[in-house]
């Protein structure tokens, strides 16, 4: 009794502010005719800035500071000056990435919803299909700007492309996965020596060097949500320290009527050290701080957060081991261009909108 007339109360007091509010003066919003659809929610700008931060997070935009370097790294191991052709190829590398990325999540959202409920395709804040159609149109594009910089550079693309999705889709949780891992990266830089030189095999040494690196890296991430592995980040410490020597070599060309001369024990045979050498080694020197240090942690300690620390580091450290490839092939300016991006990188991570999007 007591319920029904507290109940007749509320609606009469209901009934009566709908009255004032009818009666007072000012413009009144229409309302929507009965049994049409409700009206969508306006898009509003805080809207708007938390998709393209979903989005953000799905494609990890600050990792692609290290993906420009892969080609310009090939170009000056194939010789040549890079050119219009090798930024097409620095185009399609970036949508090559980018659709590795998003073919990731899609693929891994199942364990993600478990292990990393907040990325943006367990959220909700990203529909599946969504990221996969993103994966099919990155992956398009970036097929088309490799045929836009010829029959050589399409040709490595091509096998890139197909790596990348079998890696996301079959190869990932296999003992197969962080060798696919490496050949995607080792075919990026022969991508940009296919575009600017027309050849691959001057840029062999350098991609084997690459494709080492980010071998290391990826078997060191494959525990980075569990921890306890110590041999990975072992071998990836082991790997940094031989790769740091390696690509303080120099790299040289000589015509082949010297070649004789240049003989191991003939006069001339050491050449004598120069700036580009000692930009190499300096090069070397930052890649192996840049890894060494998060791998070394990880070793003492292989828990989580110091295995993705790990891991971190070790993909921040691709931009200055490609720098130093491009050192050791004797192009000093595009070195310096490629190391130019890691700062850049760093600057652009900490803007507001890119502080809590991760690399890895």
């Amino acid at each position: 009794m007591n319920r029904a007339v507290a109940a007749d109360r509320e609606t009469t007091a209901r009934e009566a502010g709908t009255a004032q509010a009818a009666s007072a003066p000012g413009p009144r919003a229409a309302a929507p005719p009965r049994g049409g659809p409700e009206p969508h929610p306006p898009h509003t700008p805080g809207m708007r800035s938390a998709r393209l931060g979903a989005w953000a997070e799905l494609l990890r935009l600050p990792a692609l500071f290290t993906v420009p370097g892969d080609a310009l790294a090939g170009a000056a191991a194939a010789g040549a000056r890079p050119g219009p052709r090798t930024l097409l190829a620095i185009g399609s590398s970036l949508c090559l990435y980018e659709a590795g990325m998003a073919l990731n999540d899609w693929a891994d959202r199942a364990e993600d919803a478990a292990e990393r409920p907040h990325r943006p395709l367990p959220s909700g804040r990203i529909r599946p299909a969504a990221a996969l159609t993103a994966a099919g149109a990155l992956t398009g594009a970036g097929l088309a700007l490799a045929a836009g910089a010829g029959r050589p550079a399409l040709a490595v693309a091509a096998p890139l492309a197909a790596t990348v999705w079998a890696y996301d889709l079959a190869l990932k949780h296999t003992p197969a996965g962080p060798a696919a891992m490496a050949a995607a990266r080792g075919l990026d830089l022969l991508l940009g020596a296919a575009a600017t030189g027309g050849g691959t095999r001057a840029a062999l040494p350098s991609a084997a060097l690459l494709g080492s690196h980010t071998l290391a890296v990826t078997a060191v991430s494959r525990r980075e949500t569990t921890g306890g592995s110590v041999l990975a980040p072992l071998a990836a410490l082991a790997t940094t320290g031989a790769l740091t020597g390696l690509v303080a070599r120099r790299r040289t060309r000589l015509p082949a009527g010297r070649r004789a001369a240049a003989a191991p024990g003939l006069p001339g045979s050491t050449p004598a050290p120069t700036a580009t050498d000692a930009l190499a080694a300096a090069l070397g020197a930052a890649y192996a701080a840049t890894a060494a240090r998060p791998y070394f942690h990880a070793v003492l300690n292989p828990s989580p957060p110091l295995t993705q620390r790990a891991v971190g580091g070790g993909i921040r450290a691709t931009i200055p081991l490609q720098a130093a490839l491009a050192a050791r092939s004797g192009a000093r300016a595009t070195s310096l261009l490629v190391a130019a991006l890691a700062p850049a990188g760093r600057r652009f991570a900490k803007r507001a909108a890119m502080r809590k999007v991760s690399i890895t």
